[in-house]
């Protein structure tokens, strides 16, 4: 995700939540909201559906992709871009203020259920698993549709001359990458909570073996523009993109394989306000969901974050091609 993945979460003061004022977030470590908010939008009116993004380019583009699904069916649909980060967007779709927001079920699991020990016990092992306890965590208003096969991951990233200075090429693992820089110390930049995380720096740590003492952890954000630029210029050796990243291409990046999974699920999935999308709606968005797999957002990324070109053109491009408008 180009400059663009802006998933890290800050901290979010009830003035800024209320705002909507933050940077965009695919994880969070903070709680779902519990009460609602008296000052939040009203709910969408009766045969519109609003759809939401978070503030990066692939999430606005999701939001084109199943927005103009639904217009191909008849919908009325509305658009509410680069709304902020979960916090954000979770409250406001609990209150049905917007219908669908395109989410990634093992980051919204990590948003219900914070608890490190759970996931440490109930590591994410299939896309079914983790959509059922995305399902028993949500309150009965909300869904989660069927989920595509695209995912946009967590990864941990070599720089190319570190990649070059260790000998590992394209396939190599975590598992490689730590046999490699046996005692050699490194510096890994990445967002602050990436660092004490099972699916992180924690798992690396605990499942990998890399000693904690080899590690420089230099606080960046979470596969943003600025971990883009620590990796292009070498101000760091490792860092977190997330799959779907152009820079890694372009940058000539080494991302290393995860066989233990300790970065868990990340796949496409709606999550919806029930009551405001019909069946004729859900057998839409699950159409999409049905042909969007990780080679193809890869793609449609590039296009749209790499190539500059229009969210909305690359959408309707991408569904005309597959005959889902």
């Amino acid at each position: 995700m180009s400059t663009t993945k802006w998933r890290s979460i800050i901290a979010l003061s009830t003035a800024a939540i209320l705002s909507g004022g933050v940077l965009a977030g695919c994880s969070s470590s903070s709680s779902p909201a519990k009460a609602s908010n008296p000052l939040a939008p009203a709910k969408a009116s009766a045969g519109t559906v609003v759809i939401g993004s978070n503030s990066f380019a692939e999430s606005t583009l999701l939001a084109d992709i199943y927005g103009q699904a639904l217009a191909a069916k008849g919908f009325t649909v509305k658009y509410q871009l680069n709304i902020g980060a979960r916090p954000v967007t979770y409250q406001q779709i609990s209150t049905g203020a917007i219908t669908l927001m395109p989410e990634y079920n093992g980051a919204l699991l990590d948003y219900l259920d914070t608890s490190v020990v759970k996931k440490a016990a109930e590591p994410q092992t299939s896309t079914a698993q983790v959509d059922s306890e995305v399902s028993a965590d949500l309150p009965s208003t909300l869904e989660i549709l069927d989920p595509a096969s695209a995912q946009d991951n967590d990864t941990l990233t070599l720089t190319k001359a570190e990649a070059a200075a260790l000998n590992l090429g394209p396939g190599a693992s975590i598992a490689d990458f730590v046999k490699a820089l046996g005692t050699q110390k490194i510096t890994i930049g990445a967002a602050p909570e990436y660092q004490t995380k099972i699916d992180g720096l924690l798992g690396i740590e605990q499942d990998y073996g890399l000693n904690p003492a080899q590690v420089t952890f230099k606080p960046l954000d979470e596969g943003g523009s600025l971990t883009e630029a620590a990796l292009t210029n070498g101000s760091v050796q490792a860092g977190d993109l997330f799959t779907t990243d152009t820079t890694i291409a372009k940058g000539s990046l080494l991302t290393l394989t995860d066989p233990k999974n300790i970065f868990g699920l990340q796949n496409v999935v709606p999550l919806v306000y029930k009551s405001g999308l019909s069946a004729t709606g859900v057998a839409a968005l699950n159409a999409v969901s049905a042909k969007l797999d990780s080679a193809t957002l890869l793609s449609l990324d590039n296009l749209n974050a790499g190539q500059g070109q229009d969210p909305a053109t690359v959408a309707k491009t991408w569904l005309t091609s597959e005959g889902l408008i």
